[in-house]
């Protein structure tokens, strides 16, 4: 491919017309560099690790099916086998488990049941799809006033795991409503007393990223950080965890290897200089998705496109003139080489990785009867780049759309439809023509996924933005139309982010239209936007989370 002199195209305009035109952002430069091309995959000790998880796998198994087990530690049991991301590897045990414990709900006397107690089996069978009442913590509440008893407050492991089944309420569940709001504030306060150090780190984490809202695999190697002491109980659970991270990062670090030598290879760095280079930091954001080994070309395939995204993103939005992406807009929308000879030369290159990308799809799928799902990721892609050309459109013109305009925009320009119809090339069999067809009628879950990314970001991003240059928000529309003050307006959007999470719990609840592997990738995206933008736009800023989170999957392996 003739490569292009990006700075001798830039010659051509005068720094005038380059400072009044071009919205340059000046990104911030990798903070990775090429740190990730040098591993090499060591197959043997990839073997090694796989047979050595054999015999603690078989030993925790007889433990889940056992059925002398009391139910108060078997249910603890399979909540730590979750917190540890091990659940894929025993499916069939725990679903078989849960229905029969579920079913005998009758027979358990909550009355009885301490706080840490009842808080794990909601967690449990909530996580698991299972719709547990909220109304078995009623007893924690003082049937006089209607508040929280007092003496739930100094039991701080017990309230840390209230808190934590609190972010799995669903609409119209007050007490789970009232218990997130005083167990976050009880949870504070506690760690301005005098707590042993591994609590009070496990409940620092916590208030800053509750485990329903943060990245699985992170949360999964920082369960076992926190609460180690706790999980040794069971030799089998620890010693299968410990090696089970060591072999999963063996196996991510070889694909972000792939996916950071894809992105060299196509010369990104020189043909659009202007684009954030995030090899890594995305890498981990489709890890999100799915960690499990058997997802691997899922997880490759969807960097991929999320990288040719985010060159489009930063074209259209750090970069191109109005004119030129109008006409690189026309271009994706008609999908054809011959598109290319109207395009400016510096966007040619990228225009051709981008249909010879999805050819190699294409034909990495074919022998499965796959096609309809590039075709699928291919149409999102074009409805990307018309909603990117509208935002563009309120920029260049400097008008603020009302909130109604924005959020159909803004839905389609969150990017969660294109990554999760992405992620369907390569996870094989379970992409059903019924789970397809699901996915194309663009469910609720999946709407209230998009909202939390779109006002999520929207919220962390618009003073940035505004600073850049003139631009529309879902903040800057939601004033406009009501009439209010930013504050207010922020805190409206928060609001509607706290429902649309309620709204993704209840779509994870049994009856289920599609299996929770096919809903992982909608709610797996929603965490990663709160991961990401906690504190600040941590992905073009990636120095606090992203930096700590790659670190410690990619570069620290598990003492064993």
């Amino acid at each position: 491919m003739a490569t292009v002199d990006v700075n001798a195209n830039l010659q051509v305009n005068t720094k005038t017309t380059i400072e009044h035109v071009r919205p340059l952002a000046k990104f911030p430069p990798s903070i990775w560099g090429d740190c990730f091309l040098s591993f090499v995959l060591d197959n043997s000790k990839m073997q090694t690790f796989a047979k050595t998880m054999e015999e603690p796998k078989e030993q925790l198994r007889r433990m889940i099916i056992d059925p002398t087990i009391d139910i108060n530690e078997k249910l603890n049991l399979i909540y730590f086998v979750y917190r540890l991301g091990l659940t894929y590897l025993f499916v069939e045990e725990i679903d078989g488990q849960l229905d029969r414990l579920f079913n005998e709900l009758n027979l358990i006397d909550y009355q009885e049941a301490d706080l840490y107690t009842i808080s794990v089996h909601f967690q449990v069978f909530r996580t698991h799809g299972y719709k547990l009442s909220c109304d078995v913590f009623n007893k924690f509440k003082d049937c006089k006033t209607g508040a929280f008893k007092e003496d739930i407050v100094a039991d701080v492991r017990g309230m840390l795991t209230f808190y934590e089944s609190a972010q799995l309420r669903i609409r119209e569940e007050s007490v789970l409503d009232e218990a997130f709001s005083f167990t976050e504030a009880q949870l504070i306060k506690s760690l301005e007393k005098t707590l042993e150090r591994n609590l009070a780190q496990q409940v620092k984490h916590a208030l800053e990223t509750p485990v329903h809202r943060g990245h699985p695999m992170v949360e999964a190697r920082l369960f076992l950080i926190h609460f180690e002491e706790e999980c040794s109980r069971y030799d089998s659970l620890v010693k299968l965890a410990k090696v089970h991270f060591n072999y999963l990062q063996l196996l991510h670090k070889e694909e972000l290897r792939i996916v950071s030598k894809w992105w060299k290879d196509m010369d990104f760095q020189f043909i659009t200089p202007y684009v954030r280079d995030r090899v890594p930091e995305l890498y981990l954001w489709i890890l999100s998705l799915f960690f499990e080994p058997y997802y691997s070309q899922a997880r490759i395939i969807t960097t991929k496109i999320i990288l040719l995204l985010l060159v489009l993103d930063d074209t259209y939005d750090a970069y191109a003139t109005i004119e030129e992406i109008r006409l690189l807009t026309d271009a994706i929308n008609r999908w054809d080489v011959s598109a290319m000879e109207r395009l400016p030369e510096y966007i040619k290159p990228f225009y051709e990785i981008l249909l010879n990308e999805y050819v190699g799809f294409n034909k990495q799928v074919s022998q499965e009867g796959k096609a309809h799902l590039v075709d699928a990721s291919k149409q999102a892609f074009q409805e990307i780049a018309r909603g990117y050309l509208k935002e563009a459109e309120w920029r260049h013109s400097g008008e603020v759309p009302s909130f109604e305009e924005y959020i159909k925009i803004g839905l389609t320009t969150s990017t969660h439809d294109l990554l999760c119809k992405s992620s369907l090339i390569g996870m094989g069999k379970i992409v059903t023509e019924e789970a397809f067809t699901w996915y194309l009628s663009h469910p609720p879950i999946m709407t209230a996924s998009e909202l939390i990314s779109r006002l999520s970001d929207d919220v962390m991003t618009f003073e940035f933005e505004r600073e850049r240059a003139p631009t529309a928000t879902s903040v800057d529309a939601y004033i406009k139309t009501n009439g209010v003050s930013e504050t207010v307006a922020i805190e409206e959007l928060k609001k509607m982010v706290e429902n649309a999470w309620k709204d993704i719990n209840e779509g994870c609840l049994k009856p289920r239209e599609v299996p929770m592997d096919l809903l992982a990738p909608i709610v797996n995206l929603a965490r990663m936007i709160e991961v990401a933008y906690k504190y600040n736009d941590g992905f073009t800023f990636p120095e606090k989370t992203l930096k700590e989170y790659i670190t410690l999957l990619f570069q620290v392996s598990v003492p064993m």
